[in-house]
């Protein structure tokens, strides 16, 4: 009924824990991006198809798996290596796909971090669509990260969340990462989010959660002092401070990462310009 398709790239620290997190499934494709670690060796150990392929950003290597890694079953879910699915989701899956009319679902994602799950500062729900029909669902890149090319409304909601464990490679691989990451946002929302016009209407909150969601990204990308406001939004206003000594480390990391956005953005617009950096 499903098909996985787990993103890897030196990953041999996180593969046989997602795997052994889906032992369930008959069919698991992982795509690798050249790992010049066991990450292929431990993958195939562990039951895994692996189709190698270059890296370009994650919305082309998850429609390169869908389209070119032989699944066999109609519904695939889309894994990275330091995410696991729970027995409750798990079963939640199975239990939505024979009764739905939608072609896709979403779903929430635990941030684990010093041991423990971060309840407030990890800004749970944060939703994600992960779960999707083979013919129906692909995927575009928007900033560092892949988006659904779906209409909201064909889009279901479980409830119970992936596991997702973003610092099992140490602190510096979190900060090698999303300085990566802070350079692609910087040139997306330069290029793209901040001369978009924003929908106010999307705003309400009758409307879409994800859409809301997005456009008040797009909205907080237009304000002052952006890496101050990301902290006191995360720690204080989101009671990031009762996840105790983790949720400050967190939410100081994502101040830094909200800075380096900033930094990046303003170099992009001076070379634009033509300006010296």
């Amino acid at each position: 009924m499903i098909s996985v398709l787990i993103l890897t790239f030196n990953e041999e620290q996180n593969i046989p824990a997602c795997l052994e997190s889906v032992k369930w499934c008959d069919d698991v494709l992982v795509v690798d991006s050249f790992s010049t670690d066991r990450t292929v060796e431990l993958a195939r150990g562990g039951g895994a198809r692996v189709l190698e392929h270059r890296f370009v950003n994650f919305a082309d290597q998850r429609n390169f798996g869908l389209t070119q890694g032989g699944l066999k079953n109609p519904w695939v879910l889309h894994l990275d290596a330091d995410e696991l699915v729970t027995p409750e989701l798990r079963d939640q899956m199975l239990a939505a796909i024979p009764h739905t009319q939608k072609e896709a679902f979403q779903m929430p994602s635990r941030m684990m971090f010093q041991g423990q799950w971060l309840k407030y500062s990890g800004l749970y729900p944060w939703y994600q669509v992960r779960l999707g029909k083979k013919s129906s669902l692909s995927f575009v890149q928007v900033g560092h990260g892949q988006r659904e090319t779906l209409a909201s409304e064909k889009i279901g909601t479980l409830e119970s969340p992936l596991l997702h464990y973003s610092f099992s490679k140490g602190i510096h691989d979190w900060v090698e990462k999303h300085n990566r990451y802070s350079t692609a946002e910087a040139v997306h929302f330069v290029e793209a989010g901040t001369e978009k016009r924003i929908d106010w209407r999307s705003i309400l909150p009758f409307g879409n959660g994800t859409v809301r969601r997005r456009t008040l990204k797009q909205l907080f990308f237009h304000l002052p002092f952006r890496p101050t406001l990301r902290f006191l939004y995360m720690y204080c206003y989101k009671l990031g401070f009762l996840d105790g000594r983790a949720g400050l480390t967190y939410c100081r990391l994502l101040a830094f990462y909200e800075y380096l956005i900033v930094l990046k953005m303003r170099e992009a617009r001076w070379r634009r310009l033509g300006r010296a950096v």
